[in-house]
C-alpha cells in the first residue's frame, strides 16, 4: 500500500469520499427518476415500459457501484490506499452525510463500493459501516418547497366523503376518473363493514404517505387511520378500467392484507422517496412485525435491504445458540440446503456437480436467479438474497451438514480461523416444502394446497414463466398459505418453450415403454404427462381434478403462450379478488337501464340549475 503525508492523507480521504458520495448522489437521482416515470407509464397504460423500467433499476445500483470503483482506480489507484487513508476516507464520508437525506442508503453503497476493492479482511474493520454511523430519526425534507413525507386529513371537519375524495386529487393524476363518488362510497361502506360504527375521537385522522406506490398495473395509496386508540392501515389501488379511466378498485384495512402486498414474493415497488427512512418508519407503524431491511427490499432499496438483513443475522448469531442444519425436506440435485432453526430463512449453496438427467452449469443456474430478481413475480416467486463470502462460526455448524458442504460444493467455501466462509449464497424466506404439507395435512389443508398449487402455476404461466420442474417439493407454503415456487435452475420463458400433445400411439406396445414413442425437443412442454407425477396420491388426485381439471390439457398453455406472444400484460391483485369493490358492492357497478339514465340526468339538470 501508499504511504502518503498526514496532510495529503486528509486531502485524499476527502476527495475519495466526495467521489463516493457522488456516486451514490447519482444512482439516487437515478431511483427516483425511475419513480417519475413510472407514473407517467401508470397514466399511459404502458404497461411493458413500466416492466422495463423496474427491470433497469434493478441493475443501476451495480452499474453505478462499478462506475465509482472505475472513478477511484483510475484517479487514486484506490487499492494502493493505505489503512490511515482509509480511515481518513470513511470520517470525511460520516461528515459528508451529516445533512444526508439518505444516509443509511449512502453507508450501504460507501459498503459496496468498498467491498469490490478491499480483501476480504477488511470487511468487518472500521474501514465499513458495520453499524449506522448517522441516526435516520426525524428526517425530513426541509426545501421549502419540497412536499413533506405525508400528509394530514381531518375526517371531522369536512366529512368524510369530501376527506376522501380530496385524499385521492391531491396525488393530481391526470386521467379522469370513471366515478369517484361511487367509489368514495364504496370505500366507507367497506370501512364500515369492517369497524362496524365507530365514534370520531378528537384525534380522528387520516394520514398518507406523499406518493404513490407503482407496481405491475396499480397505482397505491398507502396511509394509516387514527381514530382513538385505533391505528389501522389505510391502502387504496388504483387502476384503470377498460374505457381507459380510473377507478377506486378496493381498500386495504387490516395488517395482514398488507403483509401480503409487501411480501417477498411480489416485485417491488417504484415510489419517489426524498426520505426513504421516513418511509420505512411510518410503513412499520402499519406492519409492526415486518423487519426493516424486508420494507427497505419491498421499496426497491434492496441493497439496504441486505444490509439489513445481515445486520440481523449477525445480531441474531450472537444471541442464540442452535446450530445450522440441512433443511427438512427432499434433498435437491442442484442446491444445499440448509437452516438455522430459530431463524425464519434458508440458506441455500450450489453443489460442484450435479448428477444425471440435470444438464446445467453453475452459471446458468445463477442466471436463472437473476432472471427471477429481474421478472414481474406475481406473487408466486420468491425474491432471493444473494451474498459473496458470508463467514459463518465453524462451531454453530452441524457436523453432517459440514461434511455435506465439503463433499458436494468444495469450492464454495474456505476455512478462515474459526470461520467456514461461503464464497456464493442465496437466501430466502423460510416456508413448508408443499410436498411435506400435502404429506401430512387434513383434508382442509391439501384442497387448500391444491387449490393454491394450480392457481400459483397459472399465475406464473400469465406471467410467461414455466417452472420447469413441477413436483411439489420445489413449491412452498408461506405463512398466509400462498402457494409459491422457489427453484429456478429449470425455468423458462413460457414463451420460449413449445406446447404440444402427447401424439397417438403408432403400435400398442407403445403405451406400454418406458420411452416415450414421440420426439422430444429440450423445450418441448407435454401437460398430459403431468398427471404422472402430480396426482399419485388419491386426495391430491380428487381435489385436483376438481379445481383445476384444466391443467393437464395443451389448449390452456397454449392461449396463455399465445396472449403474451400477442403483447398481453397479466393483471395481477395482491388482493382476493373478493375484496375488490367491483366484486363486494357489485350493485354500485350494475349498468345504469334508459329510465335510471334519465332520472339521474333530470337530477343532475336540477342540481346544476340550484348550484346557478
Amino acid at each position: 500500500m501508499r504511504h502518503f503525508p498526514k496532510l495529503l492523507s486528509s486531502q485524499i480521504g476527502f476527495d475519495v469520499a466526495q467521489t463516493m458520495l457522488e456516486g451514490f448522489n447519482h444512482h439516487y437521482r437515478n431511483f427516483c427518476a425511475a419513480a417519475a416515470r413510472a407514473r407517467e407509464c401508470f397514466e399511459a397504460r404502458d404497461w411493458r415500459s413500466l416492466q422495463q423500467l423496474a427491470r433497469e433499476r434493478i441493475a443501476s445500483y451495480d452499474d453505478r457501484v462499478r462506475e465509482c470503483v472505475v472513478a477511484l482506480e483510475d484517479e487514486y489507484d484506490a487499492e494502493s490506499i493505505d489503512d490511515e487513508v482509509w480511515e481518513q476516507i470513511k470520517l470525511h464520508y460520516i461528515g459528508l452525510l451529516t445533512t444526508h437525506r439518505q444516509p443509511e442508503c449512502a453507508e450501504t453503497f460507501f459498503n459496496s463500493v468498498c467491498c469490490k476493492i478491499l480483501h476480504r479482511s477488511y470487511f468487518n474493520n472500521d474501514f465499513i459501516f458495520v453499524r449506522p454511523a448517522i441516526s435516520t430519526e426525524y428526517i425530513e425534507n426541509d426545501e421549502p418547497a419540497a412536499k413533506p413525507t405525508y400528509r394530514a386529513y381531518y375526517p371531522g371537519k369536512d366529512g368524510l366523503a369530501a376527506t376522501l375524495a380530496r385524499i385521492v386529487t391531491n396525488f393530481q393524476l391526470e386521467t379522469p376518473f370513471e366515478d369517484l363518488g361511487r367509489d368514495v362510497d364504496c370505500v366507507m361502506r367497506a370501512m364500515l363493514d369492517t369497524f362496524g360504527v365507530v365514534e370520531p375521537r378528537p384525534n380522528f385522522q387520516i394520514h398518507t404517505l406523499a406518493s404513490l406506490f407503482f407496481r405491475n398495473k396499480s397505482a397505491y395509496i398507502v396511509g394509516r387511520i387514527i381514530n382513538g386508540d385505533l391505528l389501522a392501515p389505510f391502502v387504496v389501488p388504483i387502476r384503470h378500467t377498460d374505457d381507459g379511466k380510473l377507478a377506486l378498485d378496493t381498500v386495504l384495512l387490516r395488517t395482514d392484507q398488507l403483509l401480503i402486498l409487501f411480501s417477498f414474493s411480489h416485485s417491488y415497488f417504484l415510489v419517489d422517496m426524498e426520505v426513504p427512512s421516513a418511509y420505512v418508519e411510518f410503513l412499520r407503524t402499519i406492519m409492526p412485525r415486518k423487519a426493516k431491511g424486508e420494507i427497505y427490499t419491498s421499496l426497491g432499496l434492496q441493497k439496504q435491504g441486505k444490509n439489513l438483513f445481515y445486520r440481523d443475522l449477525l445480531h441474531h448469531l450472537s444471541h442464540s445458540s442452535d446450530q445450522f442444519i440441512a433443511a427438512p425436506g427432499i434433498r435437491g440435485m442442484v442446491m444445499i440446503v440448509f437452516m438455522l432453526p430459530s431463524f425464519p430463512y434458508v440458506f441455500k449453496v450450489i453443489k460442484d456437480s450435479f448428477p444425471a438427467p440435470k444438464e446445467t452449469t453453475r452459471e446458468q443456474v445463477e442466471e436463472k436467479y437473476q432472471l427471477v430478481k429481474r421478472h414481474d413475480r406475481l406473487g408466486r416467486l420468491a425474491d432471493t438474497l444473494e451474498y459473496s463470502s458470508v463467514a459463518l462460526p465453524i462451531a454453530r455448524l452441524d457436523e453432517a451438514l459440514v461434511r455435506e458442504l465439503e463433499t458436494l460444493a468444495p469450492s464454495m467455501i474456505e476455512y478462515e480461523g474459526d470461520n467456514l466462509v461461503i464464497r456464493h449464497l442465496y437466501i430466502e424466506r423460510r416456508m413448508v416444502p408443499l410436498n411435506i404439507w400435502l404429506q401430512n395435512g387434513s383434508d382442509e389443508e391439501v384442497e387448500h394446497g391444491i387449490r393454491e398449487y394450480g392457481n400459483a402455476v397459472k399465475d406464473l404461466m400469465r406471467a410467461n414463466i414455466f417452472p420447469g420442474d413441477m413436483l411439489y417439493k420445489n413449491f412452498g407454503v408461506t405463512r398466509h398459505g400462498r402457494v409459491v415456487f422457489y427453484d429456478y435452475d429449470e425455468i423458462e420463458y413460457l414463451t420460449e418453450c413449445n406446447v404440444r400433445a402427447v401424439p397417438e400411439p403408432v403400435h400398442e406396445e407403445d403405451e406400454l415403454s418406458s420411452e416415450p414413442w414421440y420426439s422430444v425437443g429440450p423445450r418441448d412442454i407435454f401437460p398430459e404427462t403431468f398427471r404422472t407425477f402430480l396426482l399419485g396420491d388419491t386426495r391430491v388426485r380428487r381435489y385436483f381434478l376438481e379445481h383445476h381439471a384444466d391443467f393437464f390439457d395443451p389448449a390452456l398453455w397454449q392461449e396463455n403462450k399465445a396472449r403474451l406472444l400477442a403483447g398481453e400484460v397479466p393483471d395481477c391483485f395482491p388482493y382476493d379478488v373478493e375484496v375488490r369493490f367491483s366484486a363486494r358492492y357489485p350493485e354500485c357497478f350494475a349498468p345504469l337501464d334508459k329510465a335510471d339514465k334519465a332520472d339521474e340526468a333530470d337530477d343532475t339538470d336540477e342540481t346544476n340549475v340550484r348550484a346557478a
